[in-house]
């Protein structure tokens, strides 16, 4: 019995001694706990206009035959949400959406944008009446504007412009 107490005070002793090895931690144990929080986002309908690329008719002369141009319209809505695309008259005095107009000066060079390659339907800003439609799914979406300057009386050299207002409706 005695060998057995012995072998019980060594062990003791050892224990001990180890501890007293172990990093100090003031006697407390450590503890934790445990919660939870909560992690919303509301998405409400949105469109954005991501670009929209210059419609350049390029240099040209007498203008005797018809010149057709494209730009793009990148429009990027929230998935499901229903939009319409419209592109105003421009800043041409006397322009409407079926007959837009450059200007330099006083002087003057019609053209249109369409919303079909053939050039066909005139791309307004009357919502149900001559926008382009879409739905959107998140990402960005393109739209080729097409453009035409139609034969007509050649005015004098300059260097035209015009600036159409994209709106987006949703």
């Amino acid at each position: 019995m005695s060998v057995l107490l012995g072998n019980k005070n060594r062990l003791l002793k050892g224990v001990v001694a180890i501890a007293c090895l172990l990093p100090f931690t003031n006697g407390a144990l450590a503890a934790t706990t445990v919660s939870n929080f909560a992690v919303q986002i509301a998405i409400a309908a949105s469109c954005t206009i991501n670009s929209a690329s210059t419609l350049n008719f390029g240099s040209q002369g007498v203008l005797t035959a018809n010149v057709d141009q494209t730009s793009t319209l990148q429009v990027q809505c929230t998935n499901t949400t229903p939009y319409n695309i419209g592109l105003n008259a421009g800043t041409g005095s006397g322009a409407t959406v079926a007959t837009r107009k450059m200007t330099s000066g006083a002087n003057t060079v019609n053209y249109s944008l369409y919303t079909d390659a053939g050039r066909s339907t005139v791309w307004g800003d009357t919502v149900g009446t001559d926008t382009v439609t879409g739905t959107g799914d998140g990402a960005s979406q393109s739209y080729t504007v097409f453009g035409r300057v139609p034969s007509q009386t050649t005015p004098a050299p300059g260097s035209y412009s015009d600036t159409v207002t994209v709106t987006v409706t949703y």
